[in-house]
């Protein structure tokens, strides 16, 4: 079982308009309900690939039955989510559908409680001697402390589970001392991180910072990653045009995938790429368009060195 952690999860609405223009009434052509938050999204498409995943973190309110519902009708994913007072936030992606721009608008999420929060670490570690890996995933909603990732990754280490971090800003540089497995930050993440806008210097930053790997999301550029086996770089075949909301996650739950199934790094990034660029050609995050996926699997292009870093 992989289990990740969405401490601020959502329900995902998506909305397709013609085109998007400032000061407007706009006549929305379709309108999509997922469940949501990166960790969520991860273990839907780990489901997907096949894999048992199980989702915690915490739900509350009528949005949260709403996601609770739909996630309860997933093949091989199993709720764990802990409920709370506050209700779970929403998070809406208008698409142009004119230019294939997606405007992004997250709502912050409920305030959780210093009992709630002890409901979810006795949760979690109940949960962490069944997984074979960890994804520790998003923002953190208020009432949590800081510090919450790094105390997560310590106790995954200390369980002996690999665990991955996907998270930005203080949270990820604290959680990142804790010496997780992989990190996975995007190009602006990894510049919060270390003050560098140049992806190796900074990816290599980030790996002598604590994490034992590092791959960067350099959206439609693809995955840089430095490893313990060396530096390598994952470059899809051309830009996808859709949306891209959910495409990291995707990534994320590609990497996973591959470390419980001991791929080797170029397999493990070939497939992260290509479910990446398959979520842009899919409808919603947390999906992914899976001829485009199983197409793009033989023309990832993979580069570097292979040699130990």
């Amino acid at each position: 079982m992989i289990l990740t952690v969405t401490l601020n999860t959502a329900l995902d609405l998506t909305y397709r308009v013609r085109s998007l223009r400032p000061h407007a009434s706009h006549r929305v052509s379709e309108v999509i309900e997922r469940p949501g938050g990166k960790g969520v999204n991860v273990a839907r498409v780990l489901a997907a690939l096949g894999h048992e995943a199980t989702v915690t973190g915490f739900a509350g309110g009528a949005t949260g039955r709403a996601m609770r519902d739909q996630l309860g009708d997933t093949p091989g994913l199993t709720d764990a989510l802990v409920p709370v007072a506050g209700a779970t936030r929403r998070t809406i992606a208008v698409v142009d559908e004119l230019s294939g721009d997606t405007t992004q608008l997250n709502e912050p999420g409920p305030q959780i409680e210093p009992t709630e929060w002890g409901a979810f670490l006795d949760r979690y570690d109940e949960l962490l001697p069944s997984a074979s890996a960890v994804a520790l995933c998003g923002s953190l909603p208020p009432g949590v402390p800081v510090g919450a990732y790094a105390n997560l990754v310590r106790a995954a280490r200390a369980a002996g589970v690999p665990v991955l971090l996907d998270t930005s800003g203080e949270p990820l540089r604290r959680g990142v001392a804790a010496r997780p497995d992989l990190i996975k930050p995007n190009a602006d993440e990894l510049a919060e991180l270390t003050g560098s806008h140049e992806p190796l210097r900074a990816t290599q930053d980030a790996r002598r910072r604590g994490a034992h790997a590092v791959v960067a999301s350099l959206g439609a550029e693809g995955l840089l990653a430095v490893t313990p086996e060396g530096r390598l770089r994952a470059t899809p075949p051309a830009r996808m045009r859709g949306n891209p909301t959910g495409a990291g996650d995707s990534a994320v739950a590609g990497l996973l995938s591959g470390l419980v199934e001991k791929l080797p790094w170029p397999d493990r990034l070939t497939r992260a790429v290509a479910l990446s660029a398959a979520t842009v050609r899919a409808p919603a995050a947390g999906e992914f368009d899976r001829r485009t996926f199983e197409e793009l699997l033989g023309r990832i292009s993979v580069t570097g060195e292979v040699s130990a870093a």
